[in-house]
């Protein structure tokens, strides 16, 4: 067990831990100390989240994590404190730079899952917050972690983009949890689970309506 030792750790700690979100009152730079006891951290909590990957093949990116962990407690920290802070922005939330693989998806969406409660409370305090467009750009890119909120997704190819079984299962069964309906109409996510659902769709999701673009461009094209 992580022992408390700075506003970061316990910030990681305890989000992951309790839900809690605790916001300190300082903007201070991360040692490298810390970073590393939040990699082992981040580790060890996917480690534990592969049992319901169902598979031993997608393996951590510590890169990822750390960013997407910087990106969450960062915002936080600029929830509260906004004096002089604009110009420290990019810095404070910078942009992915590594590759954005199913490994680095999942092993940043246990901290950018979340990022979307965070973006709420933002956008109610003032919706013209740069802030709100860093962070609404962010969860575009790594849309799994932002699953229920209104993303611009229009030009992601699906079949390309959850052609992981791994990485499509997950992504569903968020879809599912959520209740986002924007993307369970798309056609190719909505035949995805009307299969998965199988005769028992009314239980599982009973309001969802089954799209039948696909079928009838297929139709048509004959």
């Amino acid at each position: 067990m992580m022992e408390k030792k700075s506003p970061f750790l316990d910030t990681l700690f305890l989000l992951r831990k309790e839900g809690t979100l605790t916001i300190f009152s300082d903007l201070k730079t991360l040692s490298e100390k810390e970073e590393k006891e939040a990699e082992d951290f981040f580790e060890s909590e996917f480690e534990k989240e592969r049992l319901d990957f169902l598979s031993d093949k997608i393996p951590f990116n510590k890169e990822a994590a750390i960013w997407a962990a910087k990106v969450l407690y960062h915002s936080a920290q600029l929830y509260l404190i906004r004096k002089d802070t604009a110009k420290d922005l990019e810095k404070l939330i910078p942009q992915y730079r590594g590759e954005k693989d199913v490994s680095a998806i999942l092993s940043a969406d246990l901290s950018l899952r979340f990022l979307p409660q965070l973006l709420d409370a933002l956008k109610i305090a003032d919706s013209t917050d740069p802030l709100v467009k860093i962070l609404e750009n962010i969860l575009q890119q790594f849309h799994y972690s932002g699953i229920g909120l209104d993303l611009n997704l229009e030009n992601i190819n699906w079949e390309e983009e959850l052609k992981n079984k791994t990485y499509r299962k997950l992504y569903l069964e968020r879809i599912v949890e959520e209740k986002a309906y924007s993307l369970a109409e798309i056609p190719y996510i909505n035949q995805l689970l009307i299969a998965e659902f199988g005769m028992y769709k009314d239980i599982f999701w009973k309001e969802l309506k089954i799209n039948n673009t696909q079928e009838n461009e297929s139709r048509n094209s004959i």
